[in-house]
């Protein structure tokens, strides 16, 4: 799978050639399949596996070695976790992540080779010639403008135009230059749009042979009605939507490596998906891939099913749900009697979880305490963060500040360790220096003369661990004089409290330490919903400055700086201005870190081939996915 990796920088118009170890496979057309298909083509029910590839198929090198054919790639899922077939089958965008991927760089997929303008503004993509759906229909330049013209611009079907295909405000346009050619127009420079386009949700294509039936645009509007009030709809887009999806309706054409055949979400029941006989990858041997004929999802009803089903080897990769630190010894016992090894999954989050004190807060003391970076830094000192460590995570994690990771190539040290010592000595110094002195009862007072207590909110909904994390945080402070409660609330409520700016201060989890581009909400305010920190300054970006508040001199250059890193074309010219951003968190500590992650283990069957050493955990990441399924192997 080492395909050659495509810088983002020094693009000029430079058309980036695939230069794969086997490329003379284009010329010599031969290619080999699996012997279930070559009996479909003896029976003629099948195309001769070179009519059924592109011209120029992607030609993938194994991780480990040329498979062999066979099998069955085992998974679960916990009810109707749709997710799961995106994080296994379900990835195959414009241009892809590398298994061991640094976020900063992509490498080609549907797309054989691109161009950007020297502006930044304009990507041309160039298809493979001749690659097919999963039906042996033509994927074509078609099938874009197709999801382009006909759905991305219809308001029922879009109602909110998704703000990663926008720059400067304004909306992509996407321009068919020939059967095999694309371009996408950007109003401004789009320096992170590749790395949008190998991220989860960019799949901007549709099959528009089997899709137009169900759009009112290429159908008579009374045969469609009739079809919506036959499926049990009231509108024409809700029957598109639902045709559409493919873990829905197995009969919709894809580009994936398996074909959906069998769906039911029953507790004991199992989703089937059976090998693409258009599949459009080959190895460097000419095989045809993928290598394993078929996918099954057994249906389970909860993890703790799945812990014990893990346990006795009855799944292939398990890297998600059952793994945790509670489980991690557990699951290191069982190797032997499970037949299974470990392999390891590095989380791409920069820490456990990340304290955000408002400085939007709606109480203009409280506001006017945590905009003092004595007040914050005195916080990150009251931390015993190695015992906290010891106490919470076994041991597995490190102390540092929400930088991004030592693997980016945007690591900041001095960030990653500003104020990281444990001293309360130092902690109550800065609280005097502000005027946070100390009543009779031992506790803070408020300018005002009110007794200091903050109320950190937090959604245990998928953290449980931080109710835990917030107990030990309390004490901490408490230590310091500073009262805290812990309110604890649905991920709904505190999302909704969030943007209405009712909060004081959150615990998240520390998103962006690989994806720092991508995922910046604690790099700048960038929305109010995900950067707690700075509701009202975050709105003020989001709103181009018609609503929120206009934040101070520092956050306004950090703003801008980021946009100019987003647009920047080299990713020398990115650090230099992301380093600018880290450099102001080094010194003012906007938000504070705990620890790292840990790093935990994943599940690998012994019988399983082709599978890296490790991968990453990250929504960008659909993990296991980036690795390659199609080139993982039975070794029975």
């Amino acid at each position: 799978m080492r395909s050659r990796v495509y810088m983002i920088s020094l693009l000029v118009f430079l058309v980036f050639t695939v230069n794969f170890t086997a490329s003379t496979l284009y010329a010599q057309k031969s290619y080999k399949e699996s012997p279930a298909l070559t009996d479909l083509v003896r029976q003629g029910k099948l195309p001769p596996v070179e009519n059924r590839l592109p011209e120029e198929p992607l030609v993938i090198e194994p991780i480990e070695r040329v498979g062999k054919y066979g099998g069955t790639l085992r998974f679960f899922m916990v009810g109707a976790d749709w997710p799961t077939l995106t994080r296994t089958i379900g990835y195959e965008p414009l241009v892809r992540w590398d298994w061991n991927t640094d976020f900063a760089r992509v490498s080609p997929n549907i797309a054989k080779s691109w161009e950007i303008s020297k502006d930044g503004r304009e990507f041309i993509f160039h298809l493979r010639k001749g690659m097919k759906w999963s039906d042996g229909q033509p994927f074509t330049a078609d099938d874009i403008i197709f999801w382009y013209k006909d759905v991305l611009l219809n308001k029922d079907l879009t109602p909110v135009f998704p703000e990663r295909l926008t720059a400067g405000n304004r909306p992509v346009v996407v321009e068919k230059i020939d059967d095999y050619t694309i371009k996408f127009k950007f109003s401004s420079p789009y320096g992170t749009f590749l790395l949008q386009l190998a991220s989860v949700g960019s799949e901007y294509w549709l099959p528009k042979h089997y899709m137009k039936q169900f759009h009112p645009k290429y159908t008579d509007p009374k045969k469609l009605e009739v079809l919506v009030k036959r499926e049990g709809y009231d509108v024409w887009y809700k029957l598109f939507q639902k045709k559409n999806s493919y873990y829905e309706n197995p009969e919709r054409p894809t580009l994936y490596a398996w074909i959906l055949k069998q769906i039911s979400t029953a507790a004991g029941k199992k989703i089937v998906a059976e090998r693409n006989p258009y599949y459009w990858k080959v190895d460097i041997a000419g095989n045809q891939l993928p290598y394993v004929d078929s996918v099954t999802y057994e249906i389970l009803t909860d993890t703790q099913v799945a812990i014990i089903k893990t346990l006795a080897g009855e799944y292939d990769i398990v890297d998600r749900m059952v793994i945790t630190p509670e489980t991690y010894p557990l699951f290191l016992e069982g190797q032997q009697k499970g037949n299974y090894n470990t392999r390891v999954l590095k989380p791409a989050d920069m820490n456990i979880g990340v304290i955000q004190f408002n400085l939007t807060c709606k109480d203009p003391v409280l506001r006017k305490i945590f905009n003092d970076p004595k007040f914050r830094i005195a916080i990150s000192h009251a931390i015993n963060r190695d015992e906290l460590v010891n106490l919470l995570y076994f041991g597995l994690s490190k102390p540092r500040q929400p930088a991004p990771l030592e693997e980016s190539p945007f690591y900041h040290s001095k960030y990653a360790n500003a104020y990281l010592e444990y001293s309360p000595q130092k902690a109550n110094k800065l609280l005097d220096e502000i005027g946070l002195k100390k009543g009779s009862d031992g506790w803070r007072l408020r300018p005002d003369g009110k007794r200091l207590e903050i109320v950190m909110e937090i959604a245990p909904d998928y953290r449980p661990d931080f109710i835990d994390l917030c107990e030990v945080l309390k004490k901490y402070l408490s230590e310091v004089g500073i009262k805290m409660e812990v309110k604890v609330e649905s991920a709904p409520l505190l999302r909704q409290r969030i943007l209405a700016n009712a909060h004081e201060v959150t615990l998240w989890g520390g998103d962006g330490g690989m994806e720092v581009l991508l995922e910046a909400r604690y790099y700048i305010p960038t929305t109010p919903s995900s950067s707690s920190w700075a509701v009202e300054w975050a709105r003020w970006r989001e709103s181009g400055g018609k609503s929120g508040e206009t934040p101070p001199r520092e956050i306004r250059q950090m703003i801008s700086w980021y946009n100019e890193a987003i647009r920047a074309q080299s990713l020398e010219k990115q650090k230099v201005l992301m380093n600018k951003i880290f450099d102001l968190h080094a010194k003012n500590l906007y938000v504070i870190g705990i620890c790292s992650v840990p790093e935990i283990i994943s599940i690998v069957h012994n019988r399983v081939a082709n599978v890296p050493p490790w991968w990453w955990d990250s929504w960008t990441y659909p993990n296991p996915a980036p690795i390659g399924l199609y080139q993982v192997f039975i070794r029975e």
